[in-house]
């Protein structure tokens, strides 16, 4: 199985159209011209509506700042670095309302005809076990990674991934915190 590794840093911030805030795409999977998978840190800076993307399951997180509050169509919900991640479909393009001050948050979003996405916290301990079509972590924060027989040292804003995993172990272990993504058929 082939890791690869993207560093947050080296991904340019590219501004929202709204003037809201700023995106960092670190993958746009398997090709930028046609994703089927996307992971992308923001940093939003002024409360405003997200931009609807029909067709499209999204998972999102906080990753820092004081938090927000997403008006989804089943009610308001807010988030902060300490919340787990929530997910809702991308037509529903919610108001996103600033607690205190802008966020850095992390995104995942999924073609819904490309599989079944998951976006979810993982704490040391926490595998990722099984055949995945993909698979990804992110680490806010330093975190040891063991990837099948390899144990590999994650820096901050570091993604790595991997597709085509079968019957592979991922396993976090010290550290943190840190996101797995995983892309299912």
């Amino acid at each position: 199985m082939d890791l690869h590794f993207i560093d947050l840093h080296a991904c340019p911030p590219q501004p929202w159209r709204n003037g809201g805030g700023r995106t960092r795409e670190l993958l746009a999977w398997p090709r930028a011209s046609d994703w089927r998978l996307r992971v992308s840190v923001a940093r939003i800076e002024h409360s405003g509506p997200f931009s609807a993307f029909p067709g499209i399951w999204r998972g999102f997180t906080v990753l820092q700042g004081e938090g927000v509050t997403l008006d989804l169509p089943g009610g308001a919900r807010t988030l902060t670095p300490a919340d787990d991640p929530t997910t809702f479909d991308g037509e529903a393009a919610p108001m996103c309302h600033l607690l205190d001050g802008p966020t850095e948050d992390l995104n995942l979003m999924a073609r819904r005809d490309a599989g079944c996405a998951r976006l979810r916290r993982a704490r040391p301990g926490d595998a990722i076990e099984g055949t995945t079509r993909w698979r990804g972590v992110f680490a806010h924060g330093r975190a040891q990674l063991d990837a099948d027989e390899h144990t590999t040292t994650l820096q901050p804003g570091t993604l790595v991934w991997s597709e085509g995993a079968e019957s592979s172990c991922w396993r976090l272990h010290g550290g943190g915190p840190a996101w797995f993504l995983t892309l299912e058929d």
